[in-house]
Formats: C-alpha cells, structure tokens, sequence
C-alpha cells in the first residue's frame, strides 16, 4: 500500500461526533455515501480504502446496535467483550472479515479491475492489508 493513502478527515469526523460534535454528523453522512460509490477516488486503493470505510462504519453501527457514536465511543471493555459474545467475535475481526468477505462476495474486485486497469492479482495483494489499516483508523478513534 502506499503510505500517502489516508482517510484522516473521515477519522476527524467521527471523533468530533465521538466528542459530541452532532453537527459534522451530515457531512460524515455525504462523505460514506460518496465513499460507498467510490466518488471522488484517485486510485484503485484510494476506491478500496473508501469502500472499506463505508463497510466498517456501517458494520460499526451494526455490531454495537446503534448510531450514537458518543454512546460507541465511551463503551467499557466489559461492554465491549459482552458484544464480542453477542456477535461472536471481537470487533476488529469482526469487521475486517466484513470488509473482506464483501470484497469477495460482490466481487469488487472485477470494478476496480476495469475502473483502474489493474490485475486483479494486484487489487487482490491489497485486501488484507487495506482492510487492517481501515480497522486500526476506526479502533483508534474509538480508543
């Protein structure tokens, strides 16, 4: 992966909304949405590193059961363990796996593939890689 890829302002986001900013919660809103299509992407990692954005906060939201990013971000590692129970697994495995089994599942490797002229063996050498990096950015504005 390149090390210029970064997300920072999506992560600046959900902290302030984490800090109890409610009003960047519409612009985070707009930018997922953009990410999820992949607008605005200057590479085919760039375009993976945003889906898998889109995937972690959608599975983030989904796996804690709610929206509240304040709520989210001031969970006890007891709450956090009675969720890895509920959903049999703790969450950064649980939402790298997400991230990968889509990729796998919607095939979306075959876009980026035509999208950006590359291999499908060179997007696939990212996946991994780029699913950890998303998943270490949302546990950190967590922690």
């Amino acid at each position: 992966m390149k090390s210029s890829l970064e997300f920072s302002e999506v992560y600046k986001l959900l902290n302030a909304i984490k800090e109890g900013d409610a009003s960047k919660k519409e612009k985070l809103n707009a930018i997922l949405s953009d990410y999820k299509e992949g607008v605005n992407a200057e590479s085919f990692l760039h375009e993976l590193g945003q889906k898998f954005l889109s995937i972690g906060i959608e599975e983030l939201f989904s796996y804690t059961n709610s929206v509240d990013l304040q709520y989210i971000g001031h969970l006890t590692s007891e709450e956090w363990d009675a969720l890895a129970d509920k959903n049999n697994g703790e969450f950064p495995i649980h939402i790298a796996n997400k991230m990968i089994n889509s990729f796998k599942d919607n095939q979306f490797w075959t876009k980026l593939s035509s999208k950006w002229s590359t291999s499908r063996g060179e997007i696939e050498k990212h996946v991994r890689p780029m699913s950890r990096y998303i998943t270490e950015g949302i546990i950190d504005v967590l922690e």
